[in-house]
């Protein structure tokens, strides 16, 4: 598939033989979660197999774009599909374990070493 540009954050979608693969790049937050959203829908609804998002060059910046993974991750399921977190950073690691939703997603641990989260101190 092609590059899908947002108005905010540029996505890419390429298929592979694991599945889907979505490089998403920039900062998720309450302006670009409308735009990610419509793009992960389409990637979801049009696609088959493991859905890997690369999360490598992504700034989470609130809780609205913790949502649109989730929301993402939710319907990937119904469609009997794995959202899988890739590429991710230690920041986003950190961040995924203090709102336990490290419980929730799939991490793909296999192309990035293994997802090591250093514990969270009050």
């Amino acid at each position: 598939m092609a590059l899908q540009p947002t108005a905010t954050v540029p996505v890419r979608v390429v298929d592979s033989a694991r599945g889907q693969e979505v490089v998403i790049e920039g900062r998720i937050d309450v302006r670009s979660a409308a735009d990610l959203r419509l793009a992960l829908h389409a990637a979801v609804d049009d696609g088959v197999g493991d859905l890997f998002l690369h999360l490598g060059d992504v700034e989470i910046g609130d809780a609205t774009g913790l949502g649109v993974l989730l929301e993402s991750h939710r319907r990937a399921r119904r469609e009997g599909r794995r959202l899988v977190l890739a590429s991710i950073t230690p920041r986003t690691a950190r961040l995924l374990r203090a709102a336990r939703l490290h419980r929730v997603f799939h991490l793909d641990v296999a192309a990035d070493g293994p997802a090591t989260v250093a514990p969270l101190t009050a």
